[in-house]
């Protein structure tokens, strides 16, 4: 396996909008790229991703007694995808695939 790049020299980026549920109890999510957890913010933003190959993104919730809303799908293409957990803070989310970027 390469070693990982300098921020700022992988070309190929996924756009995650992360929604937040109607009912939190203090939870903040977590992006999971391959497998390696990224804390994240509500919204939209930019994550980098392997140049090549498919790539697994997933999403959760913890608000330091549970996790919910997890979620994961794996990657090709430069994508846009959006998060949802569930109204209450139990059970899975749905990480939904919009159009391609390119």
């Amino acid at each position: 396996m390469d070693s990982p790049q300098p921020s700022g020299t992988t070309k190929r980026r996924i756009t995650l909008d992360v929604r937040r549920p109607l009912v939190t109890w203090g939870a903040r999510p977590t992006v999971t790229i391959d497998g390696v957890g990224h804390p994240a913010q509500w919204g939209s933003g930019t994550w980098a991703v392997a140049e090549d190959g498919s790539t697994e993104v997933g999403v959760y919730c913890f608000n330091r007694l549970w996790r919910f809303g997890a979620a994961r799908t794996t990657v090709g293409d430069a994508v846009v995808l959006t998060h949802r957990a569930g109204v209450l803070p139990v059970g899975p989310g749905r990480l939904t695939v919009g159009r391609t970027t390119r």
